[in-house]
């Protein structure tokens, strides 16, 4: 499973309206945890011990790892991603699911266009990231396909960031 599904509504944490904080909470949250039951679900039904097993990647963010102003209540759901991956790596883990969150830092994709096309966000996203460079679909995907793989077998309940640096400073 790749539970990649999520969004944000950046604005200042005392204008959070509740509406705000539900949505981002059902999306990034409740409904990241609902699919990933419903997988690890479908990744135990074999009888066959030996034929279970599977990989569930959560798709969080850089924001995970720190905070940023502005963006609380999306922080505050990636940091509950993380806690989510662990929680369920060391519950699966003996049961033959590896479970790993991928963690990137901004991405351009038509999503992000807007936030990047705005005066000087572009140029203050880059100076903090430094590879110099804002992620592409591709490098997140790369990640994907690595943790995905029998490369990553002994991986389990760790984030891989594909955040050019952002989190090391």
């Amino acid at each position: 499973l790749v539970n990649n599904a999520g969004f944000n509504i950046p604005e200042p944490f005392v204008e959070v309206s509740e509406e705000h904080l539900d949505q981002l909470l059902a999306l990034n949250v409740r409904a990241a945890f609902l699919v990933a039951q419903a997988a690890a679900r479908k990744m135990l039904e074999s009888p066959d011990r030996k034929s279970r097993g599977g990989a569930i990647l959560n798709m969080s963010s850089q924001m995970g790892h720190v905070g940023a102003v502005n963006r609380t209540v999306y922080c505050l759901t990636k940091h509950g991603i993380e806690g989510l991956t662990k929680a369920m790596a060391l519950e699966f883990a003996p049961l033959g699911i590896r479970v790993l969150s991928i963690a990137p830092t901004f991405v351009e994709t038509p999503m992000t266009k807007p936030m990047m096309a705005r005066p000087g966000f572009a140029k203050w996203v880059e100076e903090r990231i430094p590879a110099g460079r804002v992620g592409q679909p591709e490098d997140v995907a790369a990640a994907v396909v690595f943790a995905a793989s029998p490369a990553a077998s002994l991986m389990t309940g760790s984030s891989l960031l594909v955040d050019g640096g952002w989190t090391a400073q």
